[in-house]
């Protein structure tokens, strides 16, 4: 009795059992990421290492994303093409980066005189800005998500004072996205160098000046050895989006539950990045002047100078590209309809 027992069932639990094990193996999902900071930086590297605990916990452990340290995988400003064409699954990175790809993907990084960090995600979220990312990105075979939001940053070391705009002639200054255009047109000689280049290249006096993130990052990163004068406010990046893009075909292949799960990762990122970095700003401030540091905030006659010359960048990168063009008014709208909110809401 026993035996015909299995004779008749065996088959349909072996069967079962090869379902289930079948079902369990398209629950796991293992991702490679590659990063353009290191898990050691501040808030840039380290809101892209949190993704690789975070994605794990609320999965209960079937989805895995490994974060790679810059250069691991492929060089960092190749992180764009190995996404798009499958060699990683994911990158983590700013869009900002990807200019040479797609000029308007600078909009959805950081913008010169833009808005806060309120304002930059309602128009993200709910004002159009999103749907032109994710349109963006689709047609290079990656899916975009924003995963991170950090406050402003400074505007720059320098190893010298300025007191005009005739102290920025002639400078040579690493800077990054649309604001380093924008210093061009005031004569500084711009250039983007990697975070770990940048130390040597001001201490050898290779540039003159440069700028790179927010002071607890600054900090670390041990600019003050080489330049004492620190300016403000963060003219070219009053809020700072960073990105988890995703090779289209392997977003496609997750289930709406894990899908779910990446952007609620991605949404307590932005959360978890705009207050650290609001938490993180004032002892660092305090430690840089006990280091000796100048702590400047630019004039009204620089920062009226450095928005015309945005204003003339805007125009030209709206000429020459109809996507730029596209999102940069869609943003502009949006800020002059939410400038009444802005004004009565808000304390000055």
């Amino acid at each position: 009795m026993i035996m015909a027992f299995w004779r008749r069932f065996l088959p349909a639990i072996i069967l079962s059992a090869l379902l289930t094990t079948h079902a369990l193996a398209a629950e796991r999902v293992r991702w490679n990421m590659q990063s353009t900071y290191s898990a050691s930086l501040v808030q840039l590297g380290t809101l892209g290492k949190r993704l690789e605990d975070r994605i794990k916990a609320v999965s209960g452990g079937k989805f895995r994303i490994k974060f790679h340290e810059p250069g691991a995988l492929v060089p960092p400003l190749e992180t764009f093409d190995a996404v798009a064409a499958g060699a990683v699954e994911a990158g983590w990175s700013t869009p900002g980066y990807w200019a040479g790809k797609e000029p308007a993907l600078q909009l959805f990084a950081s913008v010169p005189f833009g808005p806060g960090a309120g304002e930059y995600l309602a128009w993200y979220y709910f004002g159009g800005g999103r749907q032109m990312f994710e349109e963006i990105y689709a047609r290079h075979n990656i899916h975009g998500l924003v995963c991170g939001l950090i406050a402003p940053e400074a505007s720059g070391w320098f190893r010298e004072e300025i007191n005009g705009i005739e102290d920025l002639r002639g400078k040579k200054m690493r800077f990054f996205g649309l604001g380093a255009q924008v210093l061009e047109k005031l004569g500084v000689s711009t250039q983007l160098l990697a975070g770990g280049d940048i130390f040597p290249a001001l201490e050898l006096g290779t540039i003159d000046a440069t700028e790179f993130s927010m002071p607890a990052i600054d900090l670390d990163l041990g600019f003050y050895q080489a330049a004492k004068h620190y300016y403000f406010p963060g003219w070219h990046q009053q809020s700072t989006f960073f990105e988890l893009m995703i090779n289209k075909q392997a977003w496609e292949a997750l289930s709406d539950t894990q899908r779910a799960q990446i952007e609620t990762v991605c949404g307590d990122s932005v959360r978890e990045g705009l207050a650290e970095g609001e938490y993180i700003q004032f002892a660092a401030l305090q430690s840089l002047r006990e280091k000796g540091v100048q702590i400047h905030r630019w004039p009204p006659e620089i920062l009226t100078a450095l928005s015309d010359a945005w204003d003339e960048v805007a125009a030209e990168q709206s000429a020459a590209d109809p996507d730029f063009k596209r999102v940069w008014e869609s943003l502009q709208a949006f800020r002059a309809n939410y400038k009444e909110w802005r004004a009565l809401g808000y304390l000055d």
